[in-house]
C-alpha cells in the first residue's frame, strides 16, 4: 500500500480563529487552504459565512469559496468531489493542503476516504424535502430513529440538511450511515492528516466571542446582504444559513429588529455547540485551548513540527 499524502485540518466551532490559523501554517509550511464551510461555498453570503476577505487572506491561495450561485444544491458528496480534485492540484505544485471549516461531516467524509455515489439522488432529495416541510422535522428524525438509532442520536431537530442526508443514503444504498462510516474506516483514510483543533475551555469567552462577531458582521452590513438573499430566495438553495434566515421575520413585520439579531446571536452559540459536540468525538484532534495559551499560532507551530 502507497503512502497517505499528508494534510493538516483545522477545525473547531465557529468564531475560534480557524481562518487566522490556516492563512499562519499556509504562509509558514508553503500550503495553500480548502474551506471546509458548507455555506462559504455560495457567493451570495460572504458576511453571513464569514468568508475571508482579499486583505484577510494575505496572499494565500485559498480554494471552495463563493465560486456556486445560491441556487445551487451542493451535497457532502459534490464537496468531496470538488475538494480531492483541488487537493490533488495542491499536491502537484508541491504544495501542502490545509483544510479548514467547522462543517464536520464534510472534513470527515473528505480525510476517512468515505465515497458518496449520489447518482439519481436528487428525486429521493426532494421527496424529503417535501416530507420535513409537510410532516414536520420531527417525522423524519422518528424514522431515522428507527432505522439508524447511533446516526440518529447524535443529530439535533436543527440538524434538518444531515437529518435528510442520513435518510437520503439509506433510501439510495440500502445501508445506514453507520454502516457505510463502518466499511469506510476498514478501507483506511484517504490522507495522512494531522488533525489541529481550536475551542474553548470556558463556553462562555466562546460565546462572547460569538456575540461580538454578529455585531461586526451587522457593522459590515449582514443586513442589506441578508435582505437581498431574502428578496430573491426563490430556488436559493442557502436561504437557512444562519446568518440570513434569522433576519426574514424581521423582513414580513413579524419581529422587531433586536429581536432578529438576538436570534441570530442565539442560534449561532447553538451551532457552535453542536460543531463542539461533533468534533469532541474525534480522538485524532490536537486540541488547542484559545484562552489558556498565550499564542494559539505558536501552540499550533509546535504540534506540526512534533508530528511532520
Amino acid at each position: 500500500m502507497s503512502e497517505l499524502k499528508k494534510v493538516i485540518a483545522v477545525v473547531g466551532p465557529t468564531a475560534s480563529g480557524k481562518t487566522a490559523l490556516g492563512i499562519h501554517l499556509a504562509k509558514k509550511y508553503n500550503g495553500e487552504v480548502v474551506s471546509c464551510d458548507s455555506m462559504q461555498v455560495y457567493n451570495n453570503m460572504p458576511i453571513a459565512s464569514a468568508a475571508p476577505s482579499v486583505e484577510e487572506t494575505d496572499g494565500v491561495v485559498h480554494h471552495l469559496i463563493g465560486f456556486l450561485g445560491p441556487e445551487t444544491k451542493f451535497s457532502v458528496a459534490d464537496f468531496i468531489s470538488c475538494a480531492t480534485v483541488v487537493i490533488e492540484e495542491i499536491f502537484s505544485r508541491g504544495k501542502l493542503p490545509i483544510i479548514v471549516g467547522g462543517t464536520g461531516l464534510y472534513i470527515d467524509s473528505l480525510i476517512s476516504g468515505i465515497s458518496f455515489n449520489d447518482e439519481n439522488s436528487e428525486p429521493i432529495r426532494q421527496e424529503l424535502e417535501q416530507r420535513a416541510d409537510r410532516e414536520g422535522i420531527e417525522a423524519l428524525i422518528k424514522e431515522l430513529q428507527e432505522i439508524d438509532p447511533k446516526t440518529a442520536s447524535r443529530y439535533h431537530v436543527n440538524d434538518r440538511k444531515r437529518i435528510i442526508r442520513a435518510l437520503e443514503i439509506y433510501k439510495l444504498h440500502g445501508k445506514t450511515k453507520t454502516q457505510l462510516d463502518f466499511e469506510s474506516k476498514l478501507k483506511g483514510d484517504r490522507y495522512d492528516c494531522l488533525w489541529i483543533g481550536l475551542t474553548y475551555s470556558d463556553r462562555e469567552k466562546l460565546y462572547d466571542r460569538i456575540n461580538k462577531r454578529v455585531d461586526i458582521m451587522l457593522e459590515n452590513g449582514l443586513i442589506n446582504e441578508a435582505e437581498t438573499a431574502y428578496n430573491s430566495s426563490a430556488g436559493n438553495t442557502s436561504v437557512q444559513a444562519i446568518g440570513h434566515k434569522e433576519f426574514f421575520p424581521y423582513f414580513k413585520g413579524e419581529i422587531s429588529l433586536e429581536t432578529a439579531v438576538e436570534n441570530l446571536k442565539t442560534e449561532t452559540r447553538h451551532y457552535a455547540k453542536r460543531q463542539i459536540t461533533w468534533f469532541k468525538r474525534n480522538e485524532k484532534i490536537n486540541w488547542i485551548y484559545v484562552d489558556c495559551v498565550a499564542d494559539n499560532f505558536a501552540s499550533a507551530d509546535c504540534i506540526v513540527e512534533d508530528n511532520f
